[in-house]
């Protein structure tokens, strides 16, 4: 069964920073697209941030500039890089990943629970 477990998120204050994880466990031949999207109350989700297994991102208009995401594929795991936090991202941020559990399967599309990050003074 596949998991995605992720951290970090928390209060912050405008201007501050934080850096969310999102590790991948269970049954895994491989992992495309990895990102996070969010949602803030009474909003629809939203993309932040994508990261192909090569390496290539793409962002939100919200965030670029700001937010950096990575991944580590050694570690099947994503990361966000949240910088010059507002108080507008304040969401739940959820972690995305298409993953292959075998060899000939086709990929299925997995979420996280959810980490809520909240930017105020």
């Amino acid at each position: 069964q596949v998991q995605l477990v992720e951290s970090g998120g928390g209060l912050v204050q405008p201007g501050g920073a934080l850096r969310l994880s999102c590790v991948v466990t269970g049954s895994i031949y491989n992992i495309n697209n990895m990102g996070w999207y969010r949602q803030a109350p009474g909003k629809e989700r939203e993309l932040v941030a994508t990261v192909t297994q090569g390496g290539s991102t793409n962002y939100g208009d919200s965030v670029k500039g700001r937010f950096t995401a990575s991944r580590d594929n050694a570690k099947s795991t994503v990361y966000l890089q949240m910088n010059s936090l507002k108080p507008e991202d304040t969401a739940v941020y959820y972690c995305n990943a298409e993953v292959r559990e075998r060899l000939w399967a086709s990929a299925n599309n997995y979420w996280g629970q959810g980490t809520q990050v909240t930017v105020s003074s």
